[in-house]
Protein backbone atom coordinates (compact mmCIF):
# COMPACT_ATOMS: atom_id res chain seq x y z
CA UNK A 1 0.00 0.00 0.00
CA UNK A 2 1.40 3.27 -1.12
CA UNK A 3 0.92 6.32 1.46
CA UNK A 4 -1.88 7.66 -0.20
CA UNK A 5 -3.79 4.30 0.60
CA UNK A 6 -3.78 2.77 -2.63
CA UNK A 7 -2.68 -0.33 -4.07
CA UNK A 8 -0.22 -0.07 -7.22
CA UNK A 9 -0.51 -2.32 -10.39
CA UNK A 10 2.50 -3.26 -12.20
CA UNK A 11 2.04 -4.87 -15.67
CA UNK A 12 4.54 -7.48 -16.75
CA UNK A 13 4.81 -7.14 -20.82
CA UNK A 14 6.42 -10.54 -22.47
CA UNK A 15 8.72 -9.69 -25.48
CA UNK A 16 7.25 -12.44 -27.73
CA UNK A 17 3.56 -13.36 -27.96
CA UNK A 18 2.18 -16.83 -29.71
CA UNK A 19 -1.28 -16.02 -32.00
CA UNK A 20 -2.81 -18.30 -33.98
CA UNK A 21 -2.47 -18.44 -37.66
CA UNK A 22 -5.28 -19.27 -40.04
CA UNK A 23 -4.42 -20.27 -43.15
CA UNK A 24 -6.40 -19.43 -46.42
CA UNK A 25 -6.54 -22.61 -49.25
CA UNK A 26 -6.41 -20.98 -52.48
CA UNK A 27 -8.50 -23.24 -54.06
CA UNK A 28 -11.39 -22.38 -51.83
CA UNK A 29 -10.32 -18.99 -52.17
CA UNK A 30 -10.26 -18.49 -55.69
CA UNK A 31 -13.58 -20.97 -55.95
CA UNK A 32 -15.03 -18.07 -53.91
CA UNK A 33 -13.82 -15.13 -55.92
CA UNK A 34 -15.24 -16.51 -59.02
CA UNK A 35 -19.04 -16.70 -57.80
CA UNK A 36 -18.34 -20.00 -56.67
CA UNK A 37 -17.49 -21.31 -59.59
CA UNK A 38 -16.63 -24.84 -59.65
CA UNK A 39 -13.14 -26.45 -58.85
CA UNK A 40 -13.07 -28.15 -62.60
CA UNK A 41 -13.58 -24.79 -64.22
CA UNK A 42 -10.98 -23.06 -62.29
CA UNK A 43 -8.04 -25.78 -63.00
CA UNK A 44 -9.26 -25.36 -66.89
CA UNK A 45 -8.69 -21.17 -66.32
CA UNK A 46 -5.23 -22.25 -64.49
CA UNK A 47 -4.05 -24.71 -67.22
CA UNK A 48 -4.88 -22.43 -70.07
CA UNK A 49 -3.88 -19.33 -68.39
CA UNK A 50 -6.53 -17.52 -69.02
CA UNK A 51 -6.61 -15.53 -65.58
CA UNK A 52 -3.61 -13.14 -64.70
CA UNK A 53 -2.87 -14.57 -61.19
CA UNK A 54 -4.44 -17.41 -60.89
CA UNK A 55 -2.30 -19.79 -58.95
CA UNK A 56 -1.57 -23.09 -60.52
CA UNK A 57 -2.25 -24.97 -57.26
CA UNK A 58 -6.22 -25.97 -57.63
CA UNK A 59 -6.80 -28.73 -56.20
CA UNK A 60 -10.42 -30.51 -56.63
CA UNK A 61 -12.23 -30.46 -52.77
CA UNK A 62 -14.37 -32.94 -51.42
CA UNK A 63 -15.86 -30.59 -48.72
CA UNK A 64 -18.96 -29.43 -48.72
CA UNK A 65 -19.47 -25.13 -49.76
CA UNK A 66 -22.15 -24.15 -47.75
CA UNK A 67 -22.55 -21.06 -49.95
CA UNK A 68 -22.93 -23.67 -52.75
CA UNK A 69 -25.34 -25.59 -50.95
CA UNK A 70 -27.40 -22.79 -49.82
CA UNK A 71 -27.47 -21.00 -53.44
CA UNK A 72 -27.29 -23.36 -56.14
CA UNK A 73 -29.88 -26.03 -54.61
CA UNK A 74 -33.25 -26.61 -56.94
CA UNK A 75 -36.03 -28.59 -57.01
CA UNK A 76 -35.39 -31.91 -58.39
CA UNK A 77 -37.26 -33.03 -61.96
CA UNK A 78 -40.01 -34.86 -62.04
CA UNK A 79 -39.38 -38.45 -63.60
CA UNK A 80 -40.93 -38.64 -67.45
CA UNK A 81 -41.11 -42.36 -67.16
CA UNK A 82 -43.91 -42.23 -64.45
CA UNK A 83 -45.54 -39.78 -66.60
CA UNK A 84 -49.45 -41.22 -67.26
CA UNK A 85 -50.11 -40.69 -70.95
CA UNK A 86 -54.53 -41.39 -72.66
CA UNK A 87 -55.09 -44.01 -74.39
CA UNK A 88 -58.22 -42.59 -76.23
CA UNK A 89 -58.74 -38.86 -77.73
CA UNK A 90 -60.00 -36.31 -74.72
CA UNK A 91 -59.46 -38.94 -72.03
CA UNK A 92 -57.19 -36.58 -70.59
CA UNK A 93 -57.38 -32.71 -71.71
CA UNK A 94 -54.70 -30.24 -70.56
CA UNK A 95 -55.69 -26.01 -69.98
CA UNK A 96 -54.07 -23.11 -69.02
CA UNK A 97 -54.81 -19.30 -69.57
CA UNK A 98 -51.66 -16.88 -70.23
CA UNK A 99 -51.48 -13.29 -69.60
CA UNK A 100 -52.54 -10.14 -69.44
CA UNK A 101 -50.82 -9.28 -72.08
CA UNK A 102 -48.98 -5.62 -71.92
CA UNK A 103 -50.68 -4.60 -75.46
CA UNK A 104 -54.36 -5.72 -75.99
CA UNK A 105 -55.23 -7.75 -79.68
CA UNK A 106 -56.91 -6.16 -82.40
CA UNK A 107 -60.13 -7.88 -80.99
CA UNK A 108 -59.51 -6.10 -77.68
CA UNK A 109 -58.17 -9.41 -75.51
CA UNK A 110 -55.46 -9.62 -73.65
CA UNK A 111 -55.50 -13.30 -72.32
CA UNK A 112 -55.94 -16.71 -74.11
CA UNK A 113 -56.54 -20.05 -72.92
CA UNK A 114 -55.44 -23.69 -74.75
CA UNK A 115 -57.09 -26.57 -74.69
CA UNK A 116 -54.57 -29.59 -75.39
CA UNK A 117 -55.37 -33.23 -75.88
CA UNK A 118 -53.12 -35.95 -74.08
CA UNK A 119 -53.67 -38.24 -76.59
CA UNK A 120 -53.55 -36.19 -80.17
CA UNK A 121 -51.97 -33.48 -78.70
CA UNK A 122 -54.30 -31.54 -81.03
CA UNK A 123 -54.33 -28.41 -79.60
CA UNK A 124 -57.57 -25.33 -79.49
CA UNK A 125 -56.93 -21.50 -78.65
CA UNK A 126 -59.42 -19.17 -77.38
CA UNK A 127 -58.98 -15.70 -77.14
CA UNK A 128 -60.54 -13.84 -74.07
CA UNK A 129 -60.89 -9.79 -72.69
CA UNK A 130 -60.89 -11.30 -68.78
CA UNK A 131 -59.88 -14.35 -67.13
CA UNK A 132 -63.29 -14.73 -65.79
CA UNK A 133 -64.56 -15.86 -69.58
CA UNK A 134 -62.87 -19.46 -68.33
CA UNK A 135 -65.86 -21.27 -67.74
CA UNK A 136 -68.50 -20.29 -70.86
CA UNK A 137 -65.33 -21.19 -73.25
CA UNK A 138 -64.82 -24.37 -71.52
CA UNK A 139 -68.85 -25.04 -71.76
CA UNK A 140 -68.69 -24.47 -75.63
CA UNK A 141 -65.20 -26.28 -76.09
CA UNK A 142 -66.62 -29.18 -74.42
CA UNK A 143 -69.77 -29.39 -76.52
CA UNK A 144 -68.00 -28.92 -79.96
CA UNK A 145 -65.21 -31.14 -79.08
CA UNK A 146 -67.66 -34.30 -78.12
CA UNK A 147 -69.67 -33.64 -80.84
CA UNK A 148 -67.43 -33.51 -83.66
CA UNK A 149 -65.68 -36.63 -81.99
CA UNK A 150 -67.63 -38.33 -80.33
CA UNK A 151 -65.95 -38.79 -77.26
CA UNK A 152 -66.75 -37.48 -74.05
CA UNK A 153 -63.80 -35.50 -71.99
CA UNK A 154 -63.07 -37.96 -68.86
CA UNK A 155 -60.14 -35.57 -67.02
CA UNK A 156 -59.32 -31.82 -66.95
CA UNK A 157 -56.04 -31.01 -65.66
CA UNK A 158 -55.37 -27.39 -64.88
CA UNK A 159 -53.72 -25.22 -61.95
CA UNK A 160 -55.37 -23.90 -59.36
CA UNK A 161 -55.92 -20.69 -60.52
CA UNK A 162 -59.46 -18.92 -59.40
CA UNK A 163 -60.82 -19.19 -63.12
CA UNK A 164 -60.93 -22.80 -62.23
CA UNK A 165 -62.01 -22.75 -59.07
CA UNK A 166 -65.45 -21.38 -58.83
CA UNK A 167 -68.09 -22.88 -57.69
CA UNK A 168 -70.10 -22.99 -61.24
CA UNK A 169 -67.04 -24.30 -62.39
CA UNK A 170 -66.84 -27.78 -60.09
CA UNK A 171 -71.07 -28.52 -59.80
CA UNK A 172 -70.82 -27.97 -64.17
CA UNK A 173 -68.03 -30.91 -64.36
CA UNK A 174 -69.36 -32.65 -61.29
CA UNK A 175 -73.18 -32.91 -63.17
CA UNK A 176 -71.42 -33.99 -66.30
CA UNK A 177 -69.11 -36.30 -65.03
CA UNK A 178 -65.75 -34.78 -65.76
CA UNK A 179 -62.60 -35.32 -63.02
CA UNK A 180 -60.63 -32.29 -62.05
CA UNK A 181 -56.99 -32.81 -61.84
CA UNK A 182 -55.72 -29.49 -60.02
CA UNK A 183 -51.97 -29.42 -59.73
CA UNK A 184 -50.12 -28.47 -56.56
CA UNK A 185 -49.50 -24.92 -55.43
CA UNK A 186 -45.76 -23.55 -56.68
CA UNK A 187 -45.91 -26.78 -59.09
CA UNK A 188 -46.46 -26.17 -62.52
CA UNK A 189 -43.94 -29.21 -63.55
CA UNK A 190 -47.83 -31.36 -63.04
CA UNK A 191 -49.06 -29.01 -65.41
CA UNK A 192 -46.06 -29.43 -68.14
CA UNK A 193 -48.09 -29.95 -71.19
CA UNK A 194 -49.74 -27.24 -71.08
CA UNK A 195 -46.69 -24.81 -69.85
CA UNK A 196 -44.73 -25.82 -72.33
CA UNK A 197 -47.15 -25.33 -75.33
CA UNK A 198 -47.64 -22.16 -73.71
CA UNK A 199 -44.08 -21.42 -74.19
CA UNK A 200 -43.49 -22.66 -77.64
CA UNK A 201 -46.84 -20.59 -78.59
CA UNK A 202 -45.54 -17.38 -77.47
CA UNK A 203 -42.24 -17.65 -78.60
CA UNK A 204 -43.37 -18.38 -82.26
CA UNK A 205 -45.71 -16.24 -81.93
CA UNK A 206 -43.08 -13.32 -81.07
CA UNK A 207 -40.78 -14.57 -83.67
CA UNK A 208 -42.64 -13.88 -86.36
CA UNK A 209 -43.83 -10.20 -85.14
CA UNK A 210 -40.12 -9.64 -84.91
CA UNK A 211 -39.46 -11.25 -88.30
CA UNK A 212 -42.24 -9.18 -90.15
CA UNK A 213 -41.44 -6.35 -87.99
CA UNK A 214 -45.19 -5.74 -86.95
CA UNK A 215 -46.66 -4.42 -84.49
CA UNK A 216 -47.46 -6.04 -80.63
CA UNK A 217 -50.83 -4.94 -81.25
CA UNK A 218 -51.03 -8.27 -84.06
CA UNK A 219 -50.02 -11.02 -81.20
CA UNK A 220 -53.23 -12.67 -81.28
CA UNK A 221 -53.14 -13.03 -84.87
CA UNK A 222 -49.85 -14.47 -84.77
CA UNK A 223 -50.81 -16.87 -81.53
CA UNK A 224 -53.79 -18.38 -84.01
CA UNK A 225 -51.77 -19.02 -86.85
CA UNK A 226 -49.11 -20.45 -84.27
CA UNK A 227 -51.78 -22.98 -82.68
CA UNK A 228 -52.90 -24.06 -86.16
CA UNK A 229 -50.38 -24.25 -88.00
Amino acid sequence: MEKNRSFPIVFKYEGNVALKMDTVDESWLWHRRFGHLNFHGLKLLSQKNMVVGLPTCIEDKDGVCEGCALGKHHRQAFPKEVAWRAKKALELVHTDVWGPMSTPSNGNNRYFILFIDDFTRMTWVFFMRQKSEVFTIFKKFKSFVEKQSGNYIKILRSDRGKEYNSREFDKFCEDEGVERQLTVPYTPQQNGVSERKNQTVMEMAKSMLHEKRLPKVFWGEAVYTTVYL
